[in-house]
Formats: C-alpha cells, structure tokens, sequence
C-alpha cells in the first residue's frame, strides 16, 4: 500500500525498506512518485536509512546494506535451518563420478554433511572443515587445496591456492558468495578471496550459487563474475519472488529448497 503523502518519515521508510528487499534495489525518482512526497524527502529517508546501516546510497537511489561477514565459526551457527534445506537441495545436483569443488563457506560445510552416497566422487575444497568432515565420513576422494589459511574466511587463500587452480578441471563448483544479483552477478567482502573465487569459475565446467535471503540483491565490494555465470541458483523456498523472477529473466535455473 502507497503511504499517504502525510505519512511519517519513519513510516515511510519502513515501506522503503520493504521495496529494496522486494526488489534488491530502488530509485529515488521512483520512490517520490509512488510515496507522494519531494524527492528532497527521499534523499533525506535514504541518508537516515543508510546512517543506519540498513542500505547502501549510490547515485540515484540505494541499494541493500552489505551482508555482515563475521568469522566463519560464527556463520556456523546462524540460520542453521535454512542452510541445512538449502544444502539438500543443493546436493541433488551431484552425479556418481563427479569431480566437485566444494568453496569453503557455513552452506557449504552443510553441503558436505549431506553429500549423496554415490560412486566415484571426488571432492576438491579449500575448507579445512570441510575436508575433515569428508574424511571422517568416508568412500569420498577429498583434495585440500593448499594455501595461507584465514581464519576469518575460514579458507586456504592467496599465491600457492591460485597456482594450484590452474592445473585443475571440475564438473560441479559450488562458490560461495557473500552477495548476488541479478544485474550485478558475484562479490566477495575479500579481494584476495575474491581472486581465488574467479580462478575456480576458470576451472569449472558448471557453477552452482546457493544463497540465503540475506545475500539476495546485495552487493560486496569485491567482483567475482556476473550472472552469466550462474548455473543454477538455488534458494530459500520464501526468496523474494521479483528477486525469482530477475533471474530467471537472465535465463538461471532456479531451484527452491523444500521447506520440510
């Protein structure tokens, strides 16, 4: 519903906020002409929205803040359920003897707890928990990717992991990514991470995004690709649908995690 043009400033920001997660970004021409007010107004409900650390002003309008990026053991532990539907879904994608890299990454470490039992796989990762996780289970090939270790990203990174890429060909990478759009692609919070992240979309065959709603819409500050590069998308089963709906336009395959 259009605020009336004597709604509050902290109302109609409320609805401001709602549009950008509807829509992963807004225009403060737009924004005017539908809230009904000055777009001195607008410009003004952005700055305070953006002092606020709920998004991001650029030139014309504002984008969604940049998703937080806190240590990988504390990502472990948020929005556990909805990785978990996430990683089942994602998992499908795999086929009895695929060669995959596995991007570290909270998803993807629940992707590697769910692995299908299927002949032949080889798992490639730059994760350490990942790698144990695998290990530990059994019947699976793993390759750790060498490298300096950050512990912040939770991830091999840096020269030696870069050269080691070059000499490699995957069927599957599942890339882990701090932020996704539609018109904008891939970004990392990292630039060395960022570097790796591009030189495994080299080596793949197939790229497969698996996103919370958090990254959806969002950017970092950090290019990995573009949308193009996009395989297959898998999301939450409540993602956004004009979100759903950008991407399919760019023509990826949208898979929705099941709810149960």
């Amino acid at each position: 519903m259009t605020p009336a043009p004597d709604t509050l400033p902290s109302e109609r920001q409320q609805t401001i906020l709602g549009l950008l997660q509807q829509h992963g970004r807004v225009l403060s021409a737009q924004l005017a002409v539908d809230l009904q007010v000055s777009e001195d107004s607008i410009r003004r409900d952005l700055r305070d929205l953006a002092q606020q650390g709920l998004c991001r002003k650029v030139y014309g309008g504002a984008l969604p803040a940049t998703p937080d990026f806190p240590p990988l053991s504390a990502r472990q532990t948020v929005q556990k359920t909805q990785k978990q539907a996430l990683a089942r879904e994602a998992a499908a994608q795999i086929r009895a003897g695929d060669t995959v890299l596995l991007d570290a990454g909270s998803t993807n470490s629940a992707i590697a707890a769910c692995l299908p039992a299927l002949e032949g796989l080889h798992i490639l990762t730059n994760g350490p928990d990942i790698a144990l996780t695998l290990m530990a289970r059994g019947g699976i090939e793993v390759t750790l990717i060498g490298g300096r270790l950050d512990p912040r990203i939770g991830a091999t990174v840096g020269a030696q992991a870069l050269e080691a890429m070059g000499g490699l060909r995957v069927d599957l990478f599942f890339i882990g990514t701090c932020a996704v759009d539609a018109q904008q692609g891939l970004w990392a919070v990292d630039g060395e991470e960022a570097a790796l992240k591009r030189a495994m979309l080299a080596a793949s065959s197939r790229c497969v995004v698996v996103a919370t709603n958090d990254r959806l819409g969002a950017q970092a500050s950090h290019r990995i690709g573009t949308v193009d590069d996009i395989d297959v998308l898998v999301l939450e089963a409540d993602a956004p649908a004009p979100q759903i709906d950008a991407f399919v336009r760019r023509g990826v395959d949208i898979q929705l995690a099941s709810r149960r």
